[in-house]
């Protein structure tokens, strides 16, 4: 590569890196946030509750990188441009192939980390994050010895723990149990512990009383020294969790199991999901040339309504929502799972049509027109609102 065409790879990169990073970032503590009720609800350990949230990161990975690309092509190529970079090379006779060739190796690189990904990373992760939420939810032991509080294990059925015990029992053990709409049960021990066997899953408490009220019938107090509550039929499940084509490989996906029960139900299901994983890769592609065609010709901004980067992500946003709808509507029609290969390379071809011309790809001027009265509107009313709220201060 020459000088030139590594100063501008060396440039998109590192704005792309950095939009990247952040984005990821934002994603990353929006799931932990999310996922916060695994330490809370089922008394899972830290390590297991960034690890479920760690596990959402590769599901956005392919969504988020064209958009982080297109970001960091079109700052970098408007920034040259306003630093008359971009004049400089057309003036010493540089064909438009120098900015050309470093952006389209980059998205190339681009496309194939999102093809691995998408169908390698994403895949293994998903299935992890299903059995670790599987597991969380299920775990009924670490959920009853939470100290202190009411834990709800199912409909009409609550365990409160008073406290634990230096030996591992329990101490100030209260149960609710009101299934049963013609009774209702409470149980309160001294102490107890979780008897955890194969087959067996039994809460034995020890030196309490249960008291039993039904309607029209008076209470009644039985004192025990020994009681055992059967936990077994809210114990984990040792079934496996369903997997659904986004959590299967590649190669699953092409060859999947004849008695896969998601397949039986909606043989369609696995076609959408092989067509999504075949397309999806080409968005940064298409992103960067986009991008191209939008910033990536030496001009003056006073000639433009709207900003090369703000027009490359509207257009980009359109086109990715174009692809999402297609997509989602995909199963079960023939003409939908075409469009998902035309959208992608119907926006590529349009892109490569105006830098083949020499043109700048933009909105139509009614268009920016409309959306900066809408702007100056909004911007207007939100100063209205401001300097209304700011009351001065006078006598009472």
């Amino acid at each position: 590569m020459k000088v030139v065409e590594r100063y501008i790879l060396r440039r998109a990169f590192g704005v792309f890196a950095s939009a990247l990073f952040w984005t990821l970032a934002m994603v990353w503590v929006s799931q932990v946030l999310a996922r916060i009720n695994l330490v809370t609800d089922s008394g899972q350990s830290a390590f297991t509750f960034f690890q479920v949230a760690t596990m959402m990161l590769p599901s956005v990975v392919p969504i988020v990188v064209p958009f982080a690309l297109i970001i960091g092509i079109t700052q970098t190529l408007s920034a040259m441009n306003q630093d008359s970079e971009l004049v400089v090379l057309s003036a010493a006779g540089s064909s438009r192939r120098t900015i050309i060739r470093p952006i389209i190796l980059m998205a190339l690189l681009a496309s194939v980390f999102v093809f691995i990904v998408d169908n390698g990373l994403n895949p293994l992760a998903r299935e992890r994050f299903r059995v670790l939420l599987a597991s969380a939810n299920a775990d009924l032991i670490s959920s009853v010895i939470q100290e202190g509080s009411f834990r709800r294990v199912e409909d009409g059925l609550y365990v409160q723990i008073s406290q634990r015990l230096p030996d591992g029992r329990l101490g100030g053990i209260f149960v609710a149990d009101s299934r049963d709409p013609k009774t209702e049960l409470n149980y309160y021990a001294k102490t107890g512990v979780i008897l955890d066997k194969p087959g067996e899953n039994v809460l034995l408490m020890q030196e309490g009383i249960i008291s039993r009220k039904a309607p029209e019938r008076p209470a009644s107090l039985i004192r025990f020294d020994s009681y055992g509550f059967d936990l077994s039929a809210f114990a984990p499940s040792e079934k496996a969790p369903v997997m659904f084509p986004k959590d299967r490989p590649l190669s699953y996906l092409l060859d999947p199991d004849p008695n896969d029960t998601v397949l039986i139900e909606r043989p369609d299901y696995y076609k959408t999901e092989l067509n999504n994983r075949f397309t999806e890769w080409l968005y940064p592609l298409v992103f960067a040339l986009i991008a191209i065609a939008s910033a990536g010709d030496a001009r003056s901004h006073r000639e433009a309504r709207l900003h090369p980067m703000a027009t490359a992500i509207f257009i980009a946003l359109f086109v990715r929502w174009a692809g999402f709808t297609v997509a989602n509507s995909a199963e079960g029609s023939m003409l939908f799972s075409v469009l998902m290969y035309v959208v992608p390379l119907g926006a590529a071809a349009v892109a490569i049509g105006f830098i083949r011309a020499n043109k700048t790809l933009e909105l139509p001027v009614s268009w920016v027109e409309s959306l900066l009265q809408r702007f100056e509107g909004l911007r207007a009313m939100i100063s209205r609102s401001r300097f209304g709220n700011a009351q001065p201060g006078g006598r009472a």
